[in-house]
């Protein structure tokens, strides 16, 4: 993935993707993060896209957070997360 060719705010997801993985003692980002981050973008228009198709926007956070909360955590992480498999393959498709 060359992060050159993706947006200044997609990028910035990414960052706060991992910002939630480290916060919740994450080993990885997985796409959860990186969704939840994109419904969170202050300015974004993922949100606003998925109401205007009928998604219940809020259910769908809550179900992330919850999805989240059942991620294994490993403790003493010192915030060196790394993409997971399966966001590495969906970033280089």
């Amino acid at each position: 993935m060359r992060m050159d060719k993706l947006t200044s705010k997609f990028q910035m997801a990414l960052a706060d993707a991992q910002s939630l993985a480290v916060g919740r003692d994450h080993q990885f980002i997985e796409p959860l993060h990186l969704m939840l981050a994109l419904l969170d973008q202050e300015g974004g228009s993922v949100r606003h896209l998925l109401g205007k198709s009928g998604v219940n926007v809020n259910l769908l956070r809550s179900s992330l957070g919850e999805a989240l909360d059942r991620l294994p955590s490993v403790q003493g992480q010192s915030g060196d997360v790394h993409l997971s498999n399966e966001l590495g393959r969906l970033l280089n498709q």
